[in-house]
């Protein structure tokens, strides 16, 4: 065990548990003030979930030795409760076993997460847990197996326990998770649209958001924490750290300027929600490449995503699905640029060590990317879709038309993020608002 690699991941997993308040304050920024905190409470419902059942079953069935040698799925009770895990003599590489298994944990915990923002304003809350439940199992942690999860070798180089296809069948490159990730929760969430459909009045009453320094704040956080989703990857305090870093620095940048630049042309001027927006596309993109591209490569990458996220977002005006925070806009695309990049900017001079196609590598790792980013798509989005229309027939997931015009704050956890009453109480039917007055009335008298 290296102390110094020890402290860099458990550092890291903090960072990256801290991107899920962050996402919750960039989703709840952009709804309308009266479903803020539903949006909040959608991530926080996640990390409750998903934390269970990762230590349950999710980290077996995502890292366990792989059930018939095809790389498909881990066996889910190999590790089931992680009391196999506790003793100083577990170790992965140079960390304790339990240090990355937390840091894992919270990659699944945000990934599910990212889902809620395409289904703002109009879902249950008991229906999405369930949902989040459903999915983490049946759909994040075997394709967390199929990207994550390597063969184990002895000293001899003998593999002693397989693991997913993608990332040592395909040897497709997803550092962190542009596919495990983005292009799976994107798909998730173009699923969850079509099954809920349009919001009441969408697009014509679509509304602002509410709070835009939420937004950035939100946008700050998650770049924050962004460093230890893909430094920490990692798994070391080392060169190819301090490498992804600053990848994921640039990448960054040039996606904002990018995702700017579009709106200059396009509308005239340049927003604060388009500069937080193309914050997020451009660390979506650069999630996969960061360890095989250099800083040039880096900015490349990002400045093209920014820019086509930034036109990418429209789209579901043109076809017609009500993508509520752009979650296919900005994750499903920018996590496919992100990944089949790769085989176009990767450059033996990064810490991966592979040419793509405009370093002499030809098509090599170019098709190996595309095979994995259609994969998890496809499979992310038939599961979703069947998982979705699974929970809508039994308990029912979408509000109905009343609730939603009143107010997801106020009928799904009575309560509303702003009180411009003096802090009177609210009361909701059968209680009439009349016969309330009243009473206040009386009472003050």
């Amino acid at each position: 065990m290296n102390s110094g690699d020890t402290a860099w991941v458990l550092v890291s997993a903090a960072l990256v548990l801290l991107m899920t308040p962050g996402l919750a304050f960039f989703y709840g920024g952009m709804v309308r003030s009266r479903g803020v905190l539903n949006m909040l409470m959608m991530s926080l419902g996640s990390i409750g979930v998903v934390g269970v059942l990762w230590v349950l079953f999710g980290y077996s069935a995502a890292f366990g030795t792989d059930v018939g040698g095809a790389g498909l799925l881990g066996n889910p009770v190999e590790f089931f409760g992680l009391s196999q895990l506790l003793g100083e003599d577990k170790i992965s590489g140079t960390i304790p076993t339990l240090a990355f298994v937390g840091f894992q944990a919270m990659f699944a915990i945000l990934t599910v997460a990212l889902i809620s923002g395409a289904i703002a304003d109009r879902a249950r809350f008991g229906p999405w847990l369930l949902f989040a439940g459903l999915w983490a199992t049946l759909v994040y942690f075997p394709v967390a197996h199929w990207v994550f999860a390597f063969d184990t070798k002895d000293d001899a180089g003998n593999v002693t326990a397989l693991g997913g296809w993608i990332a040592n069948r395909l040897a497709a490159i997803d550092f962190a998770g542009g596919t495990a990730v983005h292009i799976n929760a994107g798909a998730a969430a173009l699923a969850l649209v079509l099954v809920l459909g349009k919001r009441k009045g969408w697009p014509k009453e679509a509304g602002k958001p509410h709070n835009l320094p939420f937004v950035v704040l939100g946008a700050g956080l998650l770049w924050f924490g962004w460093f230890g989703f893909n430094s920490g990857s990692a798994l070391a305090a080392n060169g190819t750290a301090a490498v992804v870093l600053v990848n994921t620095l640039v990448a960054t940048s040039a996606a904002m300027l990018g995702w700017l630049l579009v709106e200059r042309i396009r509308d005239g001027h340049a927003t604060t929600l388009g500069a937080a927006s193309g914050i997020v596309a451009g660390l979506v993109a650069i999630t996969p490449a960061c360890s095989s591209v250099t800083p040039v490569g880096a900015i490349a990458i990002g400045a093209i995503t920014g820019g086509i996220c930034a036109l990418a977002v429209s789209l579901k005006y043109r076809f017609g699905y009500d993508d509520s925070l752009d979650v296919v806009g900005v994750h499903l695309v920018g996590g496919l640029l992100g990944t089949l990049l790769v085989g176009v900017f990767a450059s033996e001079a990064a810490p991966a060590g592979v040419s793509g196609l405009l370093y002499g590598g030809g098509f090599d790792q170019l098709w190996r990317q595309a095979v994995g980013a259609v994969a998890v798509l496809g499979y992310s989005f038939v599961l979703s879709l069947v998982i979705a229309l699974l929970v809508k027939v039994t308990v029912g997931f979408r509000l109905s038309e009343q609730d939603e015009v009143e107010g997801i704050d106020e009928t799904e956890h009575a309560e509303t993020a702003y009180h411009f009453d003096g802090g009177r109480p609210v009361y909701r039917s059968p209680v009439r608002a009349d016969e309330v007055e009243r009473k206040l009335e009386g009472s003050n008298a």
